[in-house]
């Protein structure tokens, strides 16, 4: 066997459980029609309104649920059966799919309730997301392949965010926006006769001795005690709020204004973000066992910095889109590594409670951040914009970099210490 079948074979061994294999497929189709519709949903308002101001309050409308309410999902997925939670939120996503697609395909309809029903969705979010990436643990008979499953999803998404913008492009032009609404909402029947097929271990409740709102302060009170969480926790809020927003905010100016383009512009441009993340999800699903994370966290941080310093002004098109995809790349790893390291760092009982934290900063602070963003843009314009959040992305992997430094020195005192009391150095 050569060495590039058995790197093959590391890539994608979390596909020999067949619960993941189920899922994988699933959600592949669902999140297709998922970035189908953001990219359409987009592209509606920005039409309607011509300001990039509105795309920061449709952000804000989609996400802020989550931040308001992700540790309530959090401390539910931890309380009660993760399968049955994440089903429930999938046909509730379905039902919201439904509503807009009607409302987009009749031609009636105002931006305010389109920015209802995506607050609708992001309040079904922050329980979806808690039950959904804490269920991965239980899909996966092999534990230490956890963070193969984990880069191999982040692969899914943003092939999804390839496939589902260049379509969204096409359709828009082609034959209407309504259609994008439309199989978003038939998407969903995929990824619920995939968990229906699923064959999980049997669900045993435990006893809870304290109430929701006991088991929400516990988790945070845990994630502050656990510097190796928390600091990963606040780098991604810090990101989320002043970097992450670039795509949802500005990419819409740079497709139509910027460029003089049309919606197949704008498809390319976000399409092409998502190659570069895709790419650096299956870097990251090839890594052998055992890479530090932390070390490529920050390498791939910088990366995610230049990338967005080059797109900023350049104005040759295809050099732009070429600097998209090295910020796509750098910018995967800020969600992979960290939800990676949170999953496989915290302990069990706390997961979902911990990976709501992370929905929480990661979803939640989005919809500040387009809003702050979409205002400074309006006022600095959107190129300088882009430059500056280039600048904070290399600004947060120093931020990073000092931990690493602190825990390095920490770890060479704990071992000297060692040394000086006879024992041998961990």
């Amino acid at each position: 066997m050569t060495k590039e079948d058995i790197k093959g074979i590391r890539t994608f061994r979390a596909f020999s459980s067949r619960n993941y294999r189920l899922y994988f497929m699933g959600q592949g189709v669902s999140l297709i029609g998922t970035w189908m519709q953001k990219t359409a949903v987009s592209w509606v308002i920005y039409s309607a309104t011509h300001s990039k101001f509105m795309l920061g309050v449709s952000v804000f409308c989609s996400l802020i649920p989550s931040f308001v309410l992700s540790s309530v999902g959090g401390a539910v997925a931890d309380r009660y059966n993760k399968f049955r939670v994440l089903l429930t939120t999938q046909v509730a996503s379905l039902v919201q799919a439904v509503l807009v697609a009607a409302l987009i395909l009749f031609n009636h309809y105002a931006i305010w309730e389109i920015l209802v029903l995506s607050a609708i969705l992001g309040i079904i979010n922050a329980f979806d997301v808690p039950a959904r990436q804490s269920l991965v643990y239980d899909m996966v008979d092999d534990k230490e392949s956890l963070p193969n499953a984990l880069a191999l999803n982040s692969s899914m998404v943003n092939f999804a965010r390839i496939a589902g913008p260049a379509l969204a492009g096409l359709v828009i032009a082609s034959v209407g926006d309504g259609v994008c609404f439309l199989f978003n909402a038939l998407s969903f029947v995929a990824v619920i006769i995939s968990l229906l097929m699923m064959k999980l271990p049997r669900y045993i409740p435990k006893p809870h001795k304290k109430d929701v709102w006991g088991e929400i302060v516990e988790g945070w009170v845990y994630i502050k005690r656990t510097p190796s969480i928390s600091s990963l926790v606040i780098i991604l809020a810090f990101m989320s709020l002043l970097v992450l927003p670039f795509n949802s905010v500005l990419i819409p100016y740079y497709a139509r204004d910027y460029f003089h383009g049309t919606a197949r512009t704008f498809g390319i441009i976000d399409g092409s973000i998502g190659l570069g993340a895709f790419a650096g999800a299956i870097f990251l699903a090839s890594l052998k066992a055992g890479t530090d994370l932390r070390r490529i966290l920050f390498i791939n941080t910088i990366v995610f910095g230049a990338g967005l310093i080059l797109f900023s002004h350049e104005h040759n098109y295809p050099f732009a889109l070429l600097f998209a995809v090295i910020a796509g790349f750098g910018m995967m790893s800020q969600i992979t590594v960290t939800n990676t390291l949170l999953q496989t760092t915290a302990h069990p009982r706390m997961r979902g409670r911990v990976i709501s934290a992370y929905a929480m900063v990661f979803f939640g602070m989005q919809p500040l951040g387009g809003l702050l963003i979409g205002w400074v843009s309006e006022h600095v314009g959107a190129t300088n914009t882009v430059l500056a959040q280039g600048v904070v992305a290399i600004s947060l992997a120093g931020m990073h970099w000092r931990y690493l430094h602190k825990e390095k020195l920490k770890k060479r005192h704990e071992a000297l210490l060692k040394e000086q009391h006879g024992l041998e150095p961990v």
